[in-house]
């Protein structure tokens, strides 16, 4: 049995050396710590991309999958990660091969990706309907919990962060060349379509587990806010992917301290420290274009914007 209940005199001491202690007092914690940060760094990779070949629509679809997933799972007896996983896994490979003949289709695209998560949100409440079985904190199956991590669901996230930022690496430069000039990729031979596709799998997998810690409704927080916080204050390429990932673990750590001290859900404070750091850069992006007097907008072939000062 798993020992979920924390210290009788938890407290936030704003003493970082105490605070930490108290922090890593119990086993439950440390792997709850352990989790975040595999999570942190999946999403934090993944939701890069996802940013950048504007396909944000297509990730909070993604995410709403966990939720049919994980109660389909408890229907029919399996662990809730398996159905984190085949369902995200699943409706992200229905939607490549429905909607990606080129992303130039984007009306199409949508089309397809919001019947499917229509689909899935149905799936959901039916399979919660069927299920006879006691079901206690569902709610946690939407918007998260660090409670009852086990080591076994940290060597799981651990196996399939090593193979998604794997997978992010080895496809990474043709995927960056056919985010940001696809009608020059595909005619310089770039398989664009299954790239798409491809990627669009990698996302579903970083869904299934990031939705373990946050819940399937708040996945779409840590995959979005820190990538479109690091593409806001850097347009530098590798310096905006180092910053996505340092957002994303800072966001994940405070968010469990937070909910470990004020015994509130997880889900709350990850979404609201992700929103007030993309809401800051944002600000500081928009004073400092004022002060510079002129801003000159890279502007890439899929409509991306990075903003650079102007010298004039």
């Amino acid at each position: 049995m798993i020992d979920t209940s924390r210290p009788p005199l938890a407290s936030l001491s704003f003493d970082i050396v105490s605070d930490f202690r108290q922090l890593t007092a119990y086993p439950f914690m440390v792997h709850a710590l352990a989790a975040g940060t595999i999570v942190a760094i999946t999403a934090g990779v993944v939701g890069w991309f996802m940013v950048l070949r504007r396909e944000s629509f297509a990730g909070h679809t993604l995410s709403v999958m966990s939720f049919p997933g994980a109660a389909g799972a408890l229907l029919i007896g399996v662990p809730a990660a398996a159905g984190y996983f085949v369902f995200s896994g699943a409706a992200a490979l229905l939607i490549g091969l429905a909607g990606s003949a080129s992303r130039r289709h984007r009306g199409e695209e949508s089309a397809v990706t919001g019947a499917v998560q229509a689909f899935g949100l149905a799936c959901g409440f039916v399979f919660l309907t069927l299920y006879q079985g006691v079901l206690a904190n569902y709610e946690d199956l939407l918007f998260g919990s660090f409670l009852g991590v086990t080591v076994g669901q940290v060597r799981l996230l651990a196996v399939v962060g090593v193979l998604t930022v794997a997978s992010i690496v080895l496809i990474g430069r043709p995927l960056l060349f056919a985010s940001v000039h696809e009608d020059v990729a595909r005619a310089r031979g770039v398989p664009v379509r299954a790239l798409s596709i491809g990627y669009l799998v990698i996302l579903g997998l970083a869904v299934g587990a990031t939705a373990q810690v946050t819940g399937a409704l708040l996945v779409f927080a840590l995959l979005v806010a820190p990538a479109a916080t690091a593409q806001t204050i850097t347009p530098r390429i590798g310096a905006s992917l180092l910053l996505t990932v340092a957002l994303a673990l800072t966001t994940t750590w405070l968010a469990l301290a937070l909910a470990y001290f004020y015994d509130d859900p997880v889900g709350f404070y990850l979404t609201t420290i992700a929103f007030v750091l993309y809401v800051v850069a944002r600000g500081a992006r928009g004073l400092i274009d004022r002060r510079a007097g002129q801003r000159r907008p890279l502007v890439s072939s899929n409509g991306i914007q990075f903003m650079t000062r102007g010298t004039g």
